[in-house]
């Protein structure tokens, strides 16, 4: 159990964001249960500072030093409930490594996440954002999620309808601070159908033999069209995909789709999602560098800390973007990543 003791006071958040923004925590506290959970959000409570509940920092921009007490959520946990058949369910706690956790669930001959490999973070921000890749989101294996509920002070289960998952969103985004996710469960299946149309993956696939192919095999084949694309953040810090991709009604999409034949995007039934980082590119952005920060050369998604950026050096960029894309294209991008501190 965890004591007062344990709060250390201006912590450095520099390693703790892929960003590498070096923001400050008045005070930090690392919990790897539910009780030294409750205690730490008790104590700051009683402190009457704010808390903020931080896992990998893979999607968040720091715009300046946090005042309260950053709860680093480290609750470790690994294994298999109800296997049967070719199914199995897959319990991981809020602080594994959600990569890791993919390796894990592959090598043991399970599919249905392979797709989501080496998307940075932990396990328990990846129903935040409902992570997805390669035509693969969370909530398709997603049985349920474990959490602290703050406004009633109980633990919750909160099954995938619950969750209200859509794409990058869900009921954890829609209620911010209420739940404190502590544990995930993945149905996953030996026999379940790879998803492999996305073109890079198809690509990387053409002309093998795909009835001996496994659920690691993919991974793998996941992680090396990532690497050709993104920067890894241990090398170049960021956050990943800055911007969602926007989602317009069919009539825009058609209009813009006369105006720019070549543009990306996944029209369906009433609407279409505009490939974002194409927007981007086509307003020249994509390679730019001020000194401190800038876009990746080969990913318009991708803003990266180049120099010691601070989070309002990010922002800064970002904002830039968003207006020029809005001034040629009509179109309003959002950021994923959340931001705390000065400007939040």
């Amino acid at each position: 159990m965890i004591s007062p003791g344990d709060i250390r006071k201006n912590v450095s958040l520099g390693t703790m964001n892929s960003l590498g923004i070096d923001a400050r925590a008045r005070y930090f506290v690392s919990v790897r249960s539910v009780g030294a959970l409750r205690w730490a959000l008790g104590w700051a409570s009683e402190a009457s500072v704010e808390p903020l509940i931080l896992g990998g920092g893979s999607n968040l921009v720091f715009a300046g030093d946090f005042p309260g007490l950053v709860i680093r959520v480290a609750i470790a946990r690994r294994c298999w409930e109800q296997v049967d058949g070719d199914e199995a369910t897959l319990v991981l706690g809020a602080g594994e490594n959600w990569h890791e956790s993919v390796l894990y669930a592959a090598s043991s001959g399970y599919r249905g996440i392979e797709n989501l490999a080496l998307i940075p973070g932990t396990v328990g921000a990846a129903p935040v954002q409902n992570i997805g890749a390669y035509g693969t989101e969370l909530q398709d294996t997603l049985v349920e999620v474990s959490a602290l509920d703050r406004q009633t002070g109980n633990e919750v289960v909160l099954t995938n309808s619950l969750c209200h998952f859509s794409y990058r969103d869900s009921v954890f985004k829609q209620e911010p601070g209420r739940y404190v996710i502590t544990t995930v469960r993945l149905r996953l299946s030996r026999t379940r159908p790879f998803s492999l149309d996305y073109r890079d993956l198809a690509d990387y696939f053409a002309g093998q033999d795909m009835r001996s192919l496994n659920p690691l095999a993919v991974a793998n084949a996941v992680m090396a069209v990532r690497r050709r694309k993104l920067p890894d953040p241990q090398q170049l810090p960021n956050a990943g995909s800055f911007f969602k991709n926007p989602v317009v009604p069919l009539a825009t999409w058609e209009s813009l789709k006369q105006r720019y034949p070549d543009i990306a995007g996944y029209p369906g039934d009433d609407s279409a999602k505009v490939a974002a980082a194409w927007l981007i590119d086509q307003c020249g952005w994509k390679g730019y560098r001020n000194g401190k920060v800038g876009v990746h050369n080969r990913q318009a998604l991708v803003l990266v800390n180049h120099s010691n950026g601070s989070g309002q050096d990010v922002l800064a960029l970002a904002d830039r973007i968003r207006d020029d894309v809005e001034a040629r294209f009509g179109i309003v991008l959002e950021m994923e990543p959340g931001v705390i501190g000065a400007s939040q």
